[in-house]
């Protein structure tokens, strides 16, 4: 993983980690009060966003990744994910770091696994970026289609 200030990410790589910052500002989280917002990048060049959406019975919510990336999948089925840029603010305020869940941890992986393509994962803390080359370098001994297949 690399570690970079947000102003040195490349020009590719800077609207989508603003693309995500400004998700955090739609995001419906009245119980937690942690606005999360996501961006992916298509290879397209097309942006895709998305934030959390919070619900008084906590398992019915949505977290920001899964909401952008079930987006995507939808709206562009055939279009690869190439990155996704992760964002966080509370009391107004964009966090110093933001890590995804391990739902969408496995959601990242499928995404990448459903294209043969890596996705590499953005994660927009107020000043630093941590990036990950790939979604599966998030989750290290993962599950994914290729234990099902031997299965079916």
């Amino acid at each position: 993983m690399l570690r970079c200030l947000l102003s040195e990410l490349n020009d590719d790589l800077q609207p989508l980690a603003a693309a995500a910052v400004k998700a955090t500002e739609q995001s419906y989280a009245p119980y937690s009060g942690f606005h999360v917002g996501a961006a992916a990048l298509l290879e397209n060049g097309m942006i895709v966003t998305g934030s959390n959406q919070e619900n008084a019975a906590y398992p019915s919510g949505l977290c920001a990744e899964r909401v952008t990336l079930f987006h995507a999948g939808h709206q562009y089925p055939d279009i690869p994910v190439m990155a996704l840029a992760i964002a966080a603010a509370t009391k107004g305020e964009q966090v110093e770091s933001i890590s995804p869940c391990g739902a969408c941890r496995q959601v990242l992986l499928e995404t990448e696994q459903r294209y043969g393509k890596p996705v590499k994962v953005l994660l927009c803390g107020r000043k630093d970026v941590i990036i990950a080359e790939s979604a599966e370098s998030l989750l290290p001994l993962c599950f994914g289609t290729n234990d099902l297949k031997n299965h079916r």
